[in-house]
């Protein structure tokens, strides 16, 4: 079965004074190759624990992560990872950061090369190849640390918080950039934000989580992520499902939010 699938994972982490906490709670979902996933809600609900048991750094508690139809045991190159930061090797340029995923799988330039190029191309820096990554802003290091995953050719792509740092306009740019690359590669991306706005554009499916435990608390269908691939990000705003969804989001998350102040001052 190609794809991903998530089997009831539950994440316990236990605490050294004997207690525990309960970050997920038989979190289950599908998703078919391509398909496009923004992941939603409050601080504590278990976003980021969830990508990192997908991508095979943590263990669950409890379920099964299965991808193409074989249990995720840990790391894998068919599923690459873009942090809230680059993680880029300062010591190399950008071309040799893109290059180096095929490179420690023993590839050769000849087999390489002319892809890391054309990459590079794609997210705009093909004039930047020889450049030292402290000389890039923090757009172009995010658009190097995509370009390193897609040099790896994952089947999917986990984002975590990838856009988070950046200011307004680049982080625009950026989001127009990352529909482009679902559009053509035909990738499935994960991505984990804070931001309701981001995860509207950046999902055709989008999910909201509450927090303890982690789980899912609703799921949408959006037509968002299509719409933005041809149209500029702001007219996509102007649709007018796009501020009722919006609105209804923010009131949920808000509402989650409230219990939670609710719990630790009936605690304290």
């Amino acid at each position: 079965m190609s794809g991903l699938t998530i089997e009831n994972i539950s994440m316990r982490f236990d605490l050294p004074n004997g207690g525990s906490v309960q970050a997920l709670k038989d979190v289950t979902l599908e998703l078919k190759p391509g398909e496009l996933m923004s992941v939603l809600g409050p601080s504590g609900c278990g976003k980021t624990t969830l990508l990192n048991i997908v991508a095979g750094f943590l263990a669950p508690t409890e379920g099964r992560i299965a991808m193409n139809g074989h249990t995720v045991q840990g790391p894998d190159a068919e599923r690459g990872m873009v942090f809230q930061q680059g993680a880029l090797f300062e010591w190399m340029n950008v071309r040799e950061n893109v290059a180096f995923g095929p490179r420690m799988k023993g590839e050769r330039e000849a087999q390489y090369g002319a892809n890391v190029d054309h990459l590079l191309d794609v997210v705009g820096l093909g004039d930047f190849k020889d450049k030292a990554i402290y000389e890039l802003s923090g757009g172009m290091q995010q658009r190097v640390a995509l370009a390193r995953c897609l040099a790896n050719d994952p089947d999917v792509i986990l984002m975590d918080e990838p856009l988070g740092a950046l200011d307004a306009l680049t982080r625009e740019k950026m989001q127009s950039l990352v529909l482009k690359l679902w559009k053509e590669t035909g990738k499935t991306i994960i991505l984990i934000t804070h931001s309701v706005e981001e995860a509207l554009l950046l999902g055709e499916r989008l999910l909201v989580m509450a927090p303890r435990p982690g789980r899912i608390h609703k799921e949408y269908r959006l037509p968002f992520a299509d719409l933005g691939v041809d149209q500029d990000l702001r007219e996509v705003k102007k649709h007018p499902d796009y501020n009722k969804t919006r609105e209804e989001i923010l009131a949920m998350i808000w509402d989650m939010e409230e219990e939670i102040m609710g719990r630790t001052e009936e605690s304290a």
